[in-house]
Protein backbone atom coordinates (compact mmCIF):
# COMPACT_ATOMS: atom_id res chain seq x y z
CA UNK A 1 0.00 0.00 0.00
CA UNK A 2 1.37 3.28 -1.01
CA UNK A 3 2.26 5.97 2.36
CA UNK A 4 -1.12 7.94 0.73
CA UNK A 5 -3.27 5.44 0.76
CA UNK A 6 -2.55 4.39 4.00
CA UNK A 7 -2.84 7.82 5.26
CA UNK A 8 -6.14 7.95 4.22
CA UNK A 9 -6.89 4.26 5.53
CA UNK A 10 -5.67 5.15 8.89
CA UNK A 11 -7.83 8.52 8.70
CA UNK A 12 -10.79 6.59 7.91
CA UNK A 13 -10.23 4.39 10.88
CA UNK A 14 -9.56 7.15 13.05
CA UNK A 15 -12.38 9.21 12.50
CA UNK A 16 -14.57 6.11 12.64
CA UNK A 17 -13.33 5.02 16.34
CA UNK A 18 -13.81 9.16 16.96
CA UNK A 19 -17.65 8.90 16.16
CA UNK A 20 -17.99 5.38 18.14
CA UNK A 21 -16.74 7.52 21.20
CA UNK A 22 -19.30 9.95 20.38
CA UNK A 23 -22.16 7.88 19.51
CA UNK A 24 -21.40 6.14 22.68
CA UNK A 25 -21.87 9.25 24.70
CA UNK A 26 -25.21 10.51 23.38
CA UNK A 27 -27.64 8.30 25.65
CA UNK A 28 -26.68 10.20 28.74
CA UNK A 29 -26.62 13.52 26.72
CA UNK A 30 -30.68 12.72 25.79
CA UNK A 31 -31.11 12.09 29.45
CA UNK A 32 -30.12 15.32 30.15
CA UNK A 33 -31.86 16.78 27.88
CA UNK A 34 -35.65 14.88 28.48
CA UNK A 35 -35.35 15.80 31.86
CA UNK A 36 -34.60 19.39 31.40
CA UNK A 37 -37.85 19.15 29.72
CA UNK A 38 -39.90 19.72 33.47
CA UNK A 39 -37.89 23.01 33.88
CA UNK A 40 -41.03 25.39 34.09
CA UNK A 41 -38.92 28.31 33.18
CA UNK A 42 -38.25 26.55 29.90
CA UNK A 43 -41.16 25.96 26.65
CA UNK A 44 -41.95 22.48 25.51
CA UNK A 45 -45.05 21.51 23.46
CA UNK A 46 -45.55 17.76 24.64
CA UNK A 47 -48.70 15.84 24.51
CA UNK A 48 -50.62 18.47 22.82
CA UNK A 49 -52.42 18.86 19.45
CA UNK A 50 -49.43 19.48 17.57
CA UNK A 51 -48.42 22.91 16.20
CA UNK A 52 -49.18 22.84 12.35
CA UNK A 53 -45.94 23.18 9.90
CA UNK A 54 -45.32 26.79 7.90
CA UNK A 55 -45.08 24.28 4.70
CA UNK A 56 -49.28 24.21 5.11
CA UNK A 57 -49.49 27.67 5.90
CA UNK A 58 -47.38 28.05 2.68
CA UNK A 59 -49.29 25.59 0.84
CA UNK A 60 -52.61 27.31 1.87
CA UNK A 61 -51.30 30.90 0.81
CA UNK A 62 -50.40 29.64 -3.00
CA UNK A 63 -54.14 28.38 -3.28
CA UNK A 64 -55.42 31.83 -2.30
CA UNK A 65 -53.08 33.65 -4.82
CA UNK A 66 -53.97 30.85 -7.16
CA UNK A 67 -57.66 31.99 -6.94
CA UNK A 68 -57.04 35.78 -6.54
CA UNK A 69 -55.15 35.67 -9.64
CA UNK A 70 -56.12 32.68 -11.36
CA UNK A 71 -53.93 31.72 -14.08
CA UNK A 72 -50.88 33.51 -13.21
CA UNK A 73 -49.58 30.99 -10.64
CA UNK A 74 -51.20 27.56 -12.12
CA UNK A 75 -49.04 25.03 -14.12
CA UNK A 76 -52.21 24.17 -15.85
CA UNK A 77 -53.99 26.16 -18.72
CA UNK A 78 -57.26 27.62 -17.24
CA UNK A 79 -59.22 28.79 -20.89
CA UNK A 80 -63.47 28.82 -21.23
CA UNK A 81 -64.04 24.99 -21.13
CA UNK A 82 -62.07 24.15 -18.00
CA UNK A 83 -62.58 27.14 -15.88
CA UNK A 84 -66.03 26.45 -13.59
CA UNK A 85 -64.22 22.94 -13.69
CA UNK A 86 -60.16 24.13 -12.18
CA UNK A 87 -61.62 26.76 -9.84
CA UNK A 88 -64.27 24.65 -8.05
CA UNK A 89 -61.62 22.04 -7.87
CA UNK A 90 -59.40 25.05 -6.87
CA UNK A 91 -61.74 26.63 -4.39
CA UNK A 92 -63.01 23.27 -2.64
CA UNK A 93 -59.44 21.86 -1.77
CA UNK A 94 -58.38 25.92 -0.36
CA UNK A 95 -61.71 25.17 1.97
CA UNK A 96 -60.61 22.30 3.35
CA UNK A 97 -56.69 23.33 3.88
CA UNK A 98 -58.08 25.96 5.35
CA UNK A 99 -60.97 24.56 7.47
CA UNK A 100 -58.11 22.18 8.62
CA UNK A 101 -55.83 24.88 10.07
CA UNK A 102 -58.24 26.93 11.64
CA UNK A 103 -59.99 23.90 13.37
CA UNK A 104 -56.27 22.25 14.56
CA UNK A 105 -55.20 26.42 16.38
CA UNK A 106 -58.42 26.02 17.57
CA UNK A 107 -57.95 23.21 19.14
CA UNK A 108 -55.02 23.40 20.14
CA UNK A 109 -55.46 26.15 22.44
CA UNK A 110 -58.52 24.08 24.10
CA UNK A 111 -55.90 21.07 24.85
CA UNK A 112 -52.84 23.07 25.67
CA UNK A 113 -54.70 25.37 28.19
CA UNK A 114 -57.18 23.36 29.32
CA UNK A 115 -60.02 25.44 28.57
CA UNK A 116 -64.19 24.59 27.67
CA UNK A 117 -64.45 23.28 24.52
CA UNK A 118 -64.91 26.12 21.91
CA UNK A 119 -66.42 23.94 19.43
CA UNK A 120 -63.54 23.88 17.04
CA UNK A 121 -64.96 21.66 13.94
CA UNK A 122 -68.03 23.85 13.90
CA UNK A 123 -66.08 27.39 14.30
CA UNK A 124 -63.26 26.60 11.47
CA UNK A 125 -65.56 25.66 9.28
CA UNK A 126 -67.72 28.22 9.36
CA UNK A 127 -64.42 30.87 9.71
CA UNK A 128 -63.10 29.38 6.50
CA UNK A 129 -66.50 29.88 4.35
CA UNK A 130 -66.71 33.08 6.13
CA UNK A 131 -63.29 33.59 4.16
CA UNK A 132 -63.80 31.78 1.00
CA UNK A 133 -67.41 33.74 0.89
CA UNK A 134 -65.19 37.16 0.68
CA UNK A 135 -63.02 36.22 -2.06
CA UNK A 136 -65.09 38.33 -5.11
CA UNK A 137 -64.66 41.28 -2.56
CA UNK A 138 -60.97 40.15 -2.26
CA UNK A 139 -60.03 40.00 -5.79
CA UNK A 140 -61.72 44.06 -6.09
CA UNK A 141 -59.47 45.06 -3.45
CA UNK A 142 -56.03 43.52 -4.81
CA UNK A 143 -56.95 44.76 -8.44
CA UNK A 144 -57.18 47.79 -7.11
CA UNK A 145 -54.02 47.76 -5.43
CA UNK A 146 -52.46 46.19 -8.43
CA UNK A 147 -53.77 49.62 -10.39
CA UNK A 148 -52.71 52.24 -7.67
CA UNK A 149 -49.33 50.44 -7.51
CA UNK A 150 -49.31 50.76 -11.32
CA UNK A 151 -50.44 54.33 -11.70
CA UNK A 152 -47.51 55.43 -9.68
CA UNK A 153 -44.71 53.42 -10.78
CA UNK A 154 -42.90 54.43 -14.01
CA UNK A 155 -40.51 51.56 -13.38
CA UNK A 156 -44.11 48.85 -14.29
CA UNK A 157 -44.23 48.02 -17.38
CA UNK A 158 -47.54 46.42 -17.11
CA UNK A 159 -50.18 45.02 -14.05
CA UNK A 160 -48.84 41.68 -14.68
CA UNK A 161 -45.20 42.38 -14.15
CA UNK A 162 -46.71 43.64 -10.61
CA UNK A 163 -48.72 40.88 -10.13
CA UNK A 164 -46.01 38.36 -10.40
CA UNK A 165 -42.89 39.94 -9.10
CA UNK A 166 -43.80 42.91 -6.61
CA UNK A 167 -43.18 42.19 -2.97
CA UNK A 168 -45.58 44.82 -1.91
CA UNK A 169 -48.27 43.37 -3.54
CA UNK A 170 -47.55 39.72 -1.53
CA UNK A 171 -47.70 41.45 1.41
CA UNK A 172 -50.79 43.00 1.09
CA UNK A 173 -52.43 39.78 -0.19
CA UNK A 174 -51.07 37.43 2.68
CA UNK A 175 -52.58 40.52 4.66
CA UNK A 176 -55.90 41.22 3.91
CA UNK A 177 -56.31 37.55 3.75
CA UNK A 178 -54.75 37.32 7.55
CA UNK A 179 -56.81 40.33 8.47
CA UNK A 180 -60.30 38.48 8.00
CA UNK A 181 -59.01 35.64 9.97
CA UNK A 182 -57.77 38.05 12.66
CA UNK A 183 -61.09 39.92 12.64
CA UNK A 184 -62.73 36.44 13.97
CA UNK A 185 -60.87 36.04 16.39
CA UNK A 186 -58.77 32.64 15.25
CA UNK A 187 -55.68 32.94 16.88
CA UNK A 188 -52.19 31.78 16.05
CA UNK A 189 -53.06 31.35 12.09
CA UNK A 190 -52.71 34.78 11.10
CA UNK A 191 -49.55 35.98 12.40
CA UNK A 192 -48.34 32.89 11.26
CA UNK A 193 -49.37 34.01 7.45
CA UNK A 194 -47.66 37.49 8.18
CA UNK A 195 -44.62 36.11 9.62
CA UNK A 196 -44.35 34.30 6.40
CA UNK A 197 -44.88 36.81 3.84
CA UNK A 198 -42.27 39.36 6.50
CA UNK A 199 -39.86 36.27 5.91
CA UNK A 200 -40.49 36.32 2.32
CA UNK A 201 -40.62 40.15 1.50
CA UNK A 202 -39.15 42.10 4.54
CA UNK A 203 -42.71 43.46 5.02
CA UNK A 204 -43.72 42.95 8.52
CA UNK A 205 -47.42 44.10 8.71
CA UNK A 206 -49.71 42.76 11.56
CA UNK A 207 -53.01 40.79 10.67
CA UNK A 208 -54.47 43.18 13.19
CA UNK A 209 -53.92 46.41 11.43
CA UNK A 210 -56.57 47.84 9.14
CA UNK A 211 -55.53 49.26 5.76
CA UNK A 212 -58.18 50.51 3.19
CA UNK A 213 -57.96 50.40 -1.17
CA UNK A 214 -55.38 50.76 -3.65
CA UNK A 215 -52.60 50.91 -1.12
CA UNK A 216 -49.04 50.97 -2.46
CA UNK A 217 -45.81 49.57 -0.64
CA UNK A 218 -43.44 50.87 -2.63
CA UNK A 219 -39.86 48.55 -2.64
CA UNK A 220 -41.02 47.33 0.79
CA UNK A 221 -38.00 46.33 2.35
CA UNK A 222 -37.89 47.13 5.74
CA UNK A 223 -41.47 48.25 6.87
CA UNK A 224 -43.15 47.50 9.84
CA UNK A 225 -46.86 48.39 10.44
CA UNK A 226 -48.06 47.41 13.84
CA UNK A 227 -50.99 45.64 15.33
CA UNK A 228 -53.75 49.47 15.84
CA UNK A 229 -52.47 51.30 12.85
CA UNK A 230 -55.47 52.51 10.99
CA UNK A 231 -54.46 53.42 7.05
CA UNK A 232 -56.84 54.77 4.50
CA UNK A 233 -57.42 54.42 1.08
CA UNK A 234 -55.14 55.67 -1.67
CA UNK A 235 -51.97 55.76 0.61
CA UNK A 236 -48.40 54.99 -0.42
CA UNK A 237 -45.32 54.10 1.72
CA UNK A 238 -41.70 53.25 0.55
CA UNK A 239 -38.93 51.46 2.26
CA UNK A 240 -37.58 51.13 5.71
CA UNK A 241 -41.15 53.10 6.94
CA UNK A 242 -42.23 52.30 10.28
CA UNK A 243 -46.04 53.00 11.56
CA UNK A 244 -45.06 51.66 15.11
CA UNK A 245 -45.11 52.09 18.79
CA UNK A 246 -44.10 54.26 21.31
CA UNK A 247 -41.31 52.75 23.64
CA UNK A 248 -43.20 50.95 25.97
CA UNK A 249 -42.37 50.16 29.59
CA UNK A 250 -41.84 46.78 31.24
CA UNK A 251 -45.00 46.27 32.65
CA UNK A 252 -47.08 47.30 29.85
CA UNK A 253 -48.37 43.56 28.16
CA UNK A 254 -50.96 43.24 29.94
CA UNK A 255 -51.71 46.99 30.50
CA UNK A 256 -51.85 48.19 26.84
CA UNK A 257 -52.37 44.69 25.32
CA UNK A 258 -56.14 45.67 23.86
CA UNK A 259 -54.94 49.68 23.12
CA UNK A 260 -54.33 51.72 19.96
CA UNK A 261 -51.10 52.14 20.31
CA UNK A 262 -49.77 52.52 16.53
CA UNK A 263 -51.15 56.02 14.31
CA UNK A 264 -53.88 56.67 12.41
CA UNK A 265 -52.77 57.86 8.65
CA UNK A 266 -55.65 58.90 6.35
CA UNK A 267 -56.34 59.29 2.76
CA UNK A 268 -53.92 60.27 0.50
CA UNK A 269 -51.25 60.31 2.50
CA UNK A 270 -47.23 59.55 1.08
CA UNK A 271 -44.48 58.47 3.41
CA UNK A 272 -41.29 58.90 1.84
CA UNK A 273 -38.47 56.19 2.86
CA UNK A 274 -36.60 55.89 6.32
CA UNK A 275 -39.67 57.90 8.34
CA UNK A 276 -40.87 56.43 11.73
CA UNK A 277 -44.24 57.32 12.50
CA UNK A 278 -45.06 56.60 16.03
CA UNK A 279 -47.77 56.63 18.57
CA UNK A 280 -51.46 55.47 19.19
CA UNK A 281 -52.78 59.14 19.47
CA UNK A 282 -50.41 59.99 16.44
CA UNK A 283 -52.74 61.15 13.18
CA UNK A 284 -51.22 62.09 9.74
CA UNK A 285 -53.68 64.02 8.23
CA UNK A 286 -55.32 62.96 4.78
CA UNK A 287 -53.20 64.23 1.68
CA UNK A 288 -50.15 65.00 3.92
CA UNK A 289 -46.64 63.96 3.07
CA UNK A 290 -44.12 62.96 5.37
CA UNK A 291 -40.53 63.37 4.05
CA UNK A 292 -37.50 61.09 4.68
CA UNK A 293 -36.10 60.24 7.56
CA UNK A 294 -38.76 62.52 9.49
CA UNK A 295 -38.90 61.27 13.12
CA UNK A 296 -42.37 61.50 14.27
CA UNK A 297 -44.32 61.08 17.53
CA UNK A 298 -47.43 63.93 17.18
CA UNK A 299 -50.54 64.38 14.78
CA UNK A 300 -50.04 66.92 11.79
CA UNK A 301 -52.84 68.56 10.22
CA UNK A 302 -54.73 67.61 6.65
CA UNK A 303 -52.69 69.02 3.56
CA UNK A 304 -49.21 68.90 5.43
CA UNK A 305 -45.90 68.41 4.16
CA UNK A 306 -43.35 67.43 6.68
CA UNK A 307 -39.70 67.49 5.97
CA UNK A 308 -36.45 67.01 7.38
CA UNK A 309 -34.18 69.91 7.04
CA UNK A 310 -31.34 69.62 4.30
CA UNK A 311 -28.16 68.27 5.82
CA UNK A 312 -25.18 70.51 4.86
CA UNK A 313 -22.51 68.40 2.78
CA UNK A 314 -18.93 68.69 3.07
CA UNK A 315 -17.56 68.12 -0.36
CA UNK A 316 -13.59 68.26 -0.42
CA UNK A 317 -11.54 67.87 -3.31
CA UNK A 318 -8.98 64.84 -3.39
CA UNK A 319 -5.34 66.03 -3.80
CA UNK A 320 -4.31 65.00 -7.19
CA UNK A 321 -1.15 62.09 -7.06
CA UNK A 322 1.75 63.11 -8.95
CA UNK A 323 3.98 60.57 -10.48
CA UNK A 324 7.48 60.07 -9.65
CA UNK A 325 8.69 62.49 -12.34
CA UNK A 326 6.33 65.33 -10.33
CA UNK A 327 3.87 64.94 -13.46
Amino acid sequence: MSPTNNKKAMCRYAGAQNQNVQRTALPEIIDRIVNSLDDPECFAHIGEEPIHFSTSVREMIEKFRNILFPGYFSDAKIDSVNVSYHMGQEITRLYDILSRQIIHVLRHDCLRYDRECSECERRGNEAAFCVIEQIPVLRQKLAADVRAAYDGDPAAKSHDEIIFSYPGLYAITVHRIANILHQRSIPKLPRIMSELAHSLTGIDIHPGATIGERFVIDHGTGIVIGETSVIGDNVRIYQNVTIGALSLPKDAGEKLRWAKRHPTIEDDVIIYSGATVLGGDTVIGARSVVGGNVWLTRSIPADTKIFMEEPRLIIKNQPKETDSEGN
